[in-house]
Protein backbone atom coordinates (compact mmCIF):
# COMPACT_ATOMS: atom_id res chain seq x y z
CA UNK A 1 0.00 0.00 0.00
CA UNK A 2 0.81 3.41 -0.68
CA UNK A 3 0.17 5.99 1.69
CA UNK A 4 0.78 9.84 1.70
CA UNK A 5 1.24 11.52 5.11
CA UNK A 6 1.18 14.91 6.09
CA UNK A 7 0.95 16.81 9.20
CA UNK A 8 0.88 20.02 10.99
CA UNK A 9 -1.10 21.77 7.89
CA UNK A 10 -1.70 25.71 10.44
CA UNK A 11 -3.50 26.82 7.42
CA UNK A 12 -4.46 29.89 9.05
CA UNK A 13 -1.24 31.54 10.42
CA UNK A 14 -1.45 35.19 8.86
CA UNK A 15 0.87 36.67 11.41
CA UNK A 16 3.30 38.17 8.23
CA UNK A 17 2.19 39.89 5.19
CA UNK A 18 -0.96 41.55 3.27
CA UNK A 19 -3.90 40.49 2.09
CA UNK A 20 -4.94 39.32 -1.55
CA UNK A 21 -6.89 41.59 -3.14
CA UNK A 22 -8.87 38.97 -5.17
CA UNK A 23 -9.47 36.08 -2.75
CA UNK A 24 -9.46 38.49 0.32
CA UNK A 25 -7.44 35.86 2.13
CA UNK A 26 -4.42 36.88 3.53
CA UNK A 27 -1.43 36.14 1.76
CA UNK A 28 0.54 33.71 4.32
CA UNK A 29 -2.88 31.83 4.18
CA UNK A 30 -2.53 31.13 0.08
CA UNK A 31 1.04 30.10 0.66
CA UNK A 32 -0.07 27.10 3.00
CA UNK A 33 -3.41 26.55 1.33
CA UNK A 34 -0.81 26.14 -1.89
CA UNK A 35 1.31 23.83 -0.48
CA UNK A 36 -2.06 21.86 0.80
CA UNK A 37 -3.12 21.66 -2.88
CA UNK A 38 0.08 20.18 -3.74
CA UNK A 39 -0.10 17.52 -1.28
CA UNK A 40 -3.59 16.77 -2.71
CA UNK A 41 -3.14 16.57 -6.17
CA UNK A 42 0.38 14.25 -5.79
CA UNK A 43 -2.37 11.72 -3.81
CA UNK A 44 -4.83 12.41 -6.19
CA UNK A 45 -2.05 12.00 -9.29
CA UNK A 46 0.10 8.88 -7.79
CA UNK A 47 -3.49 7.15 -7.04
CA UNK A 48 -2.01 6.61 -3.23
CA UNK A 49 -3.79 4.41 -1.55
CA UNK A 50 -4.45 6.28 1.53
CA UNK A 51 -3.77 9.43 3.17
CA UNK A 52 -2.87 9.65 6.60
CA UNK A 53 -3.04 13.73 8.59
CA UNK A 54 -1.14 13.39 11.85
CA UNK A 55 -2.63 16.23 13.15
CA UNK A 56 -3.06 20.51 13.47
CA UNK A 57 -5.33 21.65 10.23
CA UNK A 58 -5.38 24.93 12.11
CA UNK A 59 -3.36 27.20 14.66
CA UNK A 60 -5.90 27.23 17.18
CA UNK A 61 -8.99 25.38 17.98
CA UNK A 62 -11.03 28.06 17.14
CA UNK A 63 -10.54 28.88 13.31
CA UNK A 64 -12.71 31.52 11.13
CA UNK A 65 -15.35 29.52 8.83
CA UNK A 66 -13.32 31.35 5.48
CA UNK A 67 -10.21 29.06 6.70
CA UNK A 68 -12.98 26.19 7.88
CA UNK A 69 -13.92 26.54 4.25
CA UNK A 70 -10.75 26.03 2.46
CA UNK A 71 -9.58 23.05 4.77
CA UNK A 72 -12.71 21.32 3.72
CA UNK A 73 -12.46 22.01 0.08
CA UNK A 74 -8.80 20.08 -0.10
CA UNK A 75 -10.23 17.39 1.83
CA UNK A 76 -13.49 17.10 -0.08
CA UNK A 77 -11.48 16.66 -2.96
CA UNK A 78 -9.96 13.60 -1.64
CA UNK A 79 -13.10 12.57 -0.96
CA UNK A 80 -14.32 12.78 -4.14
CA UNK A 81 -11.14 11.18 -5.72
CA UNK A 82 -12.77 8.09 -3.15
CA UNK A 83 -9.04 8.15 -1.46
CA UNK A 84 -9.58 6.69 2.37
CA UNK A 85 -8.07 9.83 4.56
CA UNK A 86 -7.83 9.30 7.96
CA UNK A 87 -7.53 13.12 9.50
CA UNK A 88 -6.11 12.54 13.19
CA UNK A 89 -6.80 15.62 15.80
CA UNK A 90 -3.69 17.68 17.29
CA UNK A 91 -3.06 19.85 19.70
CA UNK A 92 -4.14 22.78 17.76
CA UNK A 93 -7.49 21.19 16.87
CA UNK A 94 -8.49 20.37 20.20
CA UNK A 95 -9.96 22.45 23.38
CA UNK A 96 -8.86 21.58 26.32
CA UNK A 97 -12.82 21.96 27.62
CA UNK A 98 -14.87 18.66 28.49
CA UNK A 99 -17.39 18.42 25.45
CA UNK A 100 -16.68 20.84 23.27
CA UNK A 101 -16.18 20.30 19.66
CA UNK A 102 -12.71 19.87 18.02
CA UNK A 103 -11.59 21.85 14.51
CA UNK A 104 -12.05 18.89 12.76
CA UNK A 105 -15.43 17.60 14.15
CA UNK A 106 -17.85 18.35 11.08
CA UNK A 107 -16.26 15.98 9.21
CA UNK A 108 -16.89 13.31 11.56
CA UNK A 109 -20.71 14.74 12.15
CA UNK A 110 -21.39 14.65 7.98
CA UNK A 111 -19.90 11.42 7.98
CA UNK A 112 -18.06 12.81 4.74
CA UNK A 113 -17.12 9.82 2.55
CA UNK A 114 -14.12 7.52 2.84
CA UNK A 115 -12.76 10.47 5.63
CA UNK A 116 -12.46 9.72 8.65
CA UNK A 117 -11.88 11.24 12.20
CA UNK A 118 -9.58 9.90 14.40
CA UNK A 119 -10.50 12.20 17.87
CA UNK A 120 -10.17 8.92 19.98
CA UNK A 121 -7.45 5.99 20.84
CA UNK A 122 -8.44 3.47 18.41
CA UNK A 123 -7.61 0.34 16.50
CA UNK A 124 -9.01 0.40 13.03
CA UNK A 125 -8.94 -3.04 11.25
CA UNK A 126 -9.78 -3.38 7.77
CA UNK A 127 -13.81 -3.45 7.57
CA UNK A 128 -13.11 0.17 9.66
CA UNK A 129 -11.02 1.70 6.61
CA UNK A 130 -12.91 0.79 3.83
CA UNK A 131 -11.70 -3.01 3.52
CA UNK A 132 -8.46 -1.78 2.80
CA UNK A 133 -5.65 -4.37 3.98
CA UNK A 134 -4.14 -2.73 6.92
CA UNK A 135 -4.66 -1.76 10.44
CA UNK A 136 -4.15 1.70 12.06
CA UNK A 137 -3.55 2.37 15.96
CA UNK A 138 -4.52 6.04 16.31
CA UNK A 139 -3.10 7.80 18.93
CA UNK A 140 -4.79 11.45 18.83
CA UNK A 141 -3.60 14.79 20.99
CA UNK A 142 -3.83 13.39 24.27
CA UNK A 143 -5.86 16.62 26.34
CA UNK A 144 -4.95 15.98 30.24
CA UNK A 145 -7.81 16.86 31.40
CA UNK A 146 -10.10 14.57 29.66
CA UNK A 147 -7.81 11.54 29.93
CA UNK A 148 -7.92 12.57 33.80
CA UNK A 149 -11.29 12.49 33.91
CA UNK A 150 -12.13 9.76 31.81
CA UNK A 151 -9.73 7.44 33.94
CA UNK A 152 -10.81 9.09 37.63
CA UNK A 153 -6.84 10.39 38.17
CA UNK A 154 -6.34 13.07 40.92
CA UNK A 155 -4.52 16.31 40.35
CA UNK A 156 -3.41 16.06 43.92
CA UNK A 157 0.38 15.93 42.41
CA UNK A 158 0.66 17.56 39.49
CA UNK A 159 4.31 16.25 38.90
CA UNK A 160 2.83 12.53 38.74
CA UNK A 161 0.18 13.35 36.01
CA UNK A 162 2.01 12.37 33.14
CA UNK A 163 4.28 9.38 34.22
CA UNK A 164 0.68 8.08 34.90
CA UNK A 165 -0.80 8.78 31.79
CA UNK A 166 2.16 7.81 29.13
CA UNK A 167 2.22 4.99 31.62
CA UNK A 168 -1.89 4.56 30.81
CA UNK A 169 -1.50 4.70 26.77
CA UNK A 170 1.93 2.21 27.13
CA UNK A 171 -0.58 -0.17 28.26
CA UNK A 172 -3.35 0.81 25.82
CA UNK A 173 -1.19 0.50 23.02
CA UNK A 174 0.48 -3.00 24.13
CA UNK A 175 -3.17 -4.24 23.63
CA UNK A 176 -4.27 -3.14 20.55
CA UNK A 177 -0.96 -4.40 19.31
CA UNK A 178 -1.83 -7.76 21.16
CA UNK A 179 -5.27 -7.73 19.33
CA UNK A 180 -3.43 -7.67 15.41
CA UNK A 181 -3.71 -9.86 12.46
CA UNK A 182 0.54 -10.33 11.56
CA UNK A 183 -0.19 -11.01 8.30
CA UNK A 184 -1.20 -7.25 7.46
CA UNK A 185 0.61 -4.54 7.99
CA UNK A 186 0.39 -2.42 11.18
CA UNK A 187 0.69 1.52 10.99
CA UNK A 188 0.60 3.84 14.12
CA UNK A 189 -0.48 7.47 13.24
CA UNK A 190 0.38 9.82 16.71
CA UNK A 191 0.51 13.07 17.45
CA UNK A 192 2.80 13.78 20.34
CA UNK A 193 6.56 14.28 21.36
CA UNK A 194 8.65 11.19 21.32
CA UNK A 195 11.60 10.69 23.79
CA UNK A 196 15.00 11.62 21.51
CA UNK A 197 13.08 13.66 18.89
CA UNK A 198 14.61 17.34 17.42
CA UNK A 199 12.82 20.28 18.06
CA UNK A 200 12.67 22.80 15.32
CA UNK A 201 11.40 26.59 16.12
CA UNK A 202 7.47 25.44 16.92
CA UNK A 203 7.90 25.87 19.76
CA UNK A 204 7.02 29.36 19.59
CA UNK A 205 3.19 28.11 18.59
CA UNK A 206 3.05 24.94 20.60
CA UNK A 207 -0.33 25.14 22.68
CA UNK A 208 -0.14 22.82 25.48
CA UNK A 209 2.46 20.84 27.73
CA UNK A 210 4.02 17.53 25.69
CA UNK A 211 3.17 14.01 25.84
CA UNK A 212 6.40 12.40 25.24
CA UNK A 213 5.76 8.04 23.95
CA UNK A 214 9.11 6.37 24.42
CA UNK A 215 11.21 5.80 21.60
CA UNK A 216 11.09 2.13 22.52
CA UNK A 217 7.17 2.33 22.21
CA UNK A 218 7.06 3.81 18.83
CA UNK A 219 9.87 1.89 17.54
CA UNK A 220 8.05 -2.01 17.82
CA UNK A 221 8.69 -3.58 15.33
CA UNK A 222 5.36 -4.88 14.95
CA UNK A 223 4.45 -1.60 13.40
CA UNK A 224 5.62 -1.34 9.35
CA UNK A 225 5.50 2.60 9.88
CA UNK A 226 4.46 5.61 11.93
CA UNK A 227 3.10 8.80 10.97
CA UNK A 228 4.32 11.20 13.31
CA UNK A 229 2.58 14.93 13.70
CA UNK A 230 3.43 17.79 16.66
CA UNK A 231 7.03 18.22 15.37
CA UNK A 232 7.36 20.11 12.53
CA UNK A 233 11.40 19.44 12.14
CA UNK A 234 11.48 16.98 9.38
CA UNK A 235 12.95 13.58 10.29
CA UNK A 236 13.07 10.05 10.68
CA UNK A 237 13.31 9.72 15.04
CA UNK A 238 14.47 6.00 14.05
CA UNK A 239 16.89 6.80 11.12
CA UNK A 240 17.90 3.97 9.40
CA UNK A 241 16.18 1.32 10.39
CA UNK A 242 12.56 -0.31 10.48
CA UNK A 243 9.99 0.48 11.46
CA UNK A 244 10.54 4.00 9.77
CA UNK A 245 9.14 7.00 12.73
CA UNK A 246 8.41 10.10 10.19
CA UNK A 247 8.12 13.64 11.44
CA UNK A 248 7.27 15.25 7.41
CA UNK A 249 7.47 18.73 9.36
CA UNK A 250 4.68 21.37 8.98
CA UNK A 251 3.92 22.09 5.19
CA UNK A 252 4.97 25.57 5.44
CA UNK A 253 7.47 28.07 7.25
CA UNK A 254 5.98 29.08 10.49
CA UNK A 255 8.23 31.48 11.92
CA UNK A 256 11.93 32.59 11.79
CA UNK A 257 13.00 29.23 13.66
CA UNK A 258 12.23 27.10 10.46
CA UNK A 259 14.32 29.42 8.22
CA UNK A 260 16.57 26.98 7.67
CA UNK A 261 14.44 24.53 6.91
CA UNK A 262 13.15 22.65 4.07
CA UNK A 263 9.28 21.59 3.95
CA UNK A 264 8.10 17.86 3.13
CA UNK A 265 5.51 15.57 3.19
CA UNK A 266 6.04 11.59 2.21
CA UNK A 267 4.89 8.41 0.65
CA UNK A 268 5.30 5.35 2.38
CA UNK A 269 4.71 1.95 0.33
CA UNK A 270 4.16 -0.58 3.36
CA UNK A 271 3.51 -3.86 2.92
CA UNK A 272 3.71 -6.97 5.57
CA UNK A 273 6.67 -9.08 5.90
CA UNK A 274 8.71 -6.33 4.21
CA UNK A 275 10.81 -3.17 4.99
CA UNK A 276 8.51 0.01 4.86
CA UNK A 277 10.24 2.50 1.97
CA UNK A 278 9.81 6.42 2.57
CA UNK A 279 9.48 8.82 -0.49
CA UNK A 280 10.48 12.30 0.84
CA UNK A 281 8.72 15.14 -1.19
CA UNK A 282 10.03 18.47 -0.58
CA UNK A 283 7.43 21.17 -1.17
CA UNK A 284 8.60 23.33 -3.77
CA UNK A 285 8.11 27.02 -3.85
CA UNK A 286 7.99 27.61 0.37
CA UNK A 287 8.47 31.37 1.42
CA UNK A 288 11.30 31.87 2.42
CA UNK A 289 12.13 33.58 5.62
CA UNK A 290 15.98 35.29 6.03
CA UNK A 291 17.18 36.00 8.97
CA UNK A 292 20.41 37.98 9.50
CA UNK A 293 22.30 39.97 12.30
CA UNK A 294 24.50 43.21 12.64
CA UNK A 295 26.32 44.86 15.10
CA UNK A 296 27.30 48.09 14.75
CA UNK A 297 31.10 48.85 15.28
CA UNK A 298 31.20 52.60 13.88
CA UNK A 299 29.09 55.31 14.14
CA UNK A 300 29.68 56.09 10.50
CA UNK A 301 27.83 55.75 7.63
CA UNK A 302 25.28 53.56 9.97
CA UNK A 303 22.53 53.23 6.89
CA UNK A 304 24.99 51.78 4.45
CA UNK A 305 26.64 49.31 6.96
CA UNK A 306 23.00 47.77 7.98
CA UNK A 307 22.43 47.72 3.84
CA UNK A 308 25.25 45.71 3.48
CA UNK A 309 24.32 43.34 6.10
CA UNK A 310 20.81 42.41 3.97
CA UNK A 311 20.47 39.90 1.64
CA UNK A 312 20.67 41.39 -2.18
CA UNK A 313 17.61 42.14 -4.03
CA UNK A 314 17.18 39.36 -5.73
CA UNK A 315 17.71 37.45 -2.73
CA UNK A 316 15.40 39.53 -0.99
CA UNK A 317 12.00 39.57 -3.54
CA UNK A 318 9.12 38.19 -2.09
CA UNK A 319 11.03 36.71 1.48
CA UNK A 320 9.97 37.23 4.82
CA UNK A 321 13.42 39.57 6.16
CA UNK A 322 14.18 39.99 9.88
CA UNK A 323 17.50 42.09 10.71
CA UNK A 324 18.18 42.20 14.19
CA UNK A 325 20.92 45.02 15.07
CA UNK A 326 23.41 45.68 18.07
CA UNK A 327 24.34 49.03 18.48
CA UNK A 328 25.17 51.41 21.48
CA UNK A 329 21.85 53.36 22.52
CA UNK A 330 23.49 56.77 21.69
CA UNK A 331 23.70 55.71 17.83
CA UNK A 332 19.35 55.13 17.89
CA UNK A 333 18.90 58.23 15.69
CA UNK A 334 22.05 57.69 13.25
CA UNK A 335 19.79 54.44 11.36
CA UNK A 336 17.51 55.83 9.43
CA UNK A 337 14.62 53.31 9.72
CA UNK A 338 12.58 54.77 5.88
CA UNK A 339 15.79 54.64 3.68
CA UNK A 340 16.27 50.75 4.79
CA UNK A 341 12.08 49.86 4.41
CA UNK A 342 13.11 51.66 0.81
CA UNK A 343 15.92 49.57 0.71
CA UNK A 344 13.83 46.15 1.47
CA UNK A 345 10.44 47.16 -0.57
CA UNK A 346 11.37 44.22 -2.69
CA UNK A 347 10.69 41.83 0.03
CA UNK A 348 7.11 40.17 0.96
CA UNK A 349 8.03 41.66 4.59
CA UNK A 350 10.39 43.41 6.26
CA UNK A 351 11.03 43.56 10.25
CA UNK A 352 13.64 45.74 11.82
CA UNK A 353 14.53 44.39 15.59
CA UNK A 354 16.61 47.42 17.60
CA UNK A 355 18.47 45.46 20.23
CA UNK A 356 20.27 49.15 21.46
CA UNK A 357 23.23 47.80 24.12
CA UNK A 358 24.22 50.04 27.42
CA UNK A 359 27.44 50.39 28.25
CA UNK A 360 28.03 48.71 31.28
CA UNK A 361 30.62 50.78 33.84
CA UNK A 362 34.15 49.86 34.47
CA UNK A 363 34.57 48.81 37.76
CA UNK A 364 37.60 48.51 39.60
CA UNK A 365 38.16 45.94 41.50
CA UNK A 366 37.83 45.19 45.23
CA UNK A 367 39.90 46.94 47.63
CA UNK A 368 41.54 48.76 44.60
CA UNK A 369 41.23 52.55 44.44
CA UNK A 370 41.53 54.59 41.61
CA UNK A 371 44.69 56.20 42.95
CA UNK A 372 46.59 53.16 43.40
CA UNK A 373 46.66 52.13 39.48
CA UNK A 374 48.79 53.74 36.59
CA UNK A 375 47.41 54.83 33.89
CA UNK A 376 48.17 51.74 32.23
CA UNK A 377 46.41 49.98 34.29
CA UNK A 378 43.52 51.90 33.85
CA UNK A 379 43.41 51.50 30.33
CA UNK A 380 44.02 47.73 30.14
CA UNK A 381 40.33 47.25 32.47
CA UNK A 382 39.54 50.07 30.16
CA UNK A 383 40.25 48.09 26.57
CA UNK A 384 39.35 44.68 28.35
CA UNK A 385 35.65 45.54 29.23
CA UNK A 386 34.95 47.11 25.63
CA UNK A 387 36.33 43.52 24.40
CA UNK A 388 39.08 45.83 22.17
CA UNK A 389 40.96 43.33 20.18
CA UNK A 390 45.05 43.88 20.24
CA UNK A 391 44.92 45.42 23.53
CA UNK A 392 48.52 44.13 24.38
CA UNK A 393 49.66 46.50 21.06
CA UNK A 394 47.62 49.86 22.67
CA UNK A 395 49.03 49.34 25.67
CA UNK A 396 52.27 49.24 23.93
CA UNK A 397 51.69 52.29 22.37
CA UNK A 398 50.48 54.16 25.17
CA UNK A 399 53.21 53.42 26.70
CA UNK A 400 55.38 55.12 24.05
CA UNK A 401 53.05 57.94 24.37
CA UNK A 402 53.45 58.46 28.40
CA UNK A 403 57.01 57.97 27.52
CA UNK A 404 57.44 60.46 25.08
CA UNK A 405 55.41 62.92 27.30
CA UNK A 406 57.82 62.51 30.21
CA UNK A 407 61.13 63.04 28.13
CA UNK A 408 59.63 66.22 26.50
CA UNK A 409 58.82 67.84 29.97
Amino acid sequence: MKILHFADAHIDMANYGRHDPVSGLPMRVLDFLKSLDTIVDTAIERKVDMVIFAGDAYKDRSPAPTFQREWGRRIMRLSQAKIPTLLLVGNHDISPSIGRAHALQEFKTLQVPFVKVLDAPTLLTPDEVWDLPIQVIAMPWVARSGLMANLEMSADKPEEIYSNIESRISDLMEDMLSQIDDALPVVLTAHASIEGAKFGGERLVMLGNDLVLSGSLVKNPKFNYVAMGHIHKPQDVNDGKQPPVIYPGSIERVDFGEAKEERFFVIADVEAGRETEVEWIQLTGVRRFIDRRATLRSSENVTEALKQALPTEKEMSEAIIRLSVEYPREWDALIDESALRKFTEGAFEFHLVKRPQIESRVRIPEGQGVSSLSPLDLLEQYLNSARVANVEELKALAQEIISEDILDT
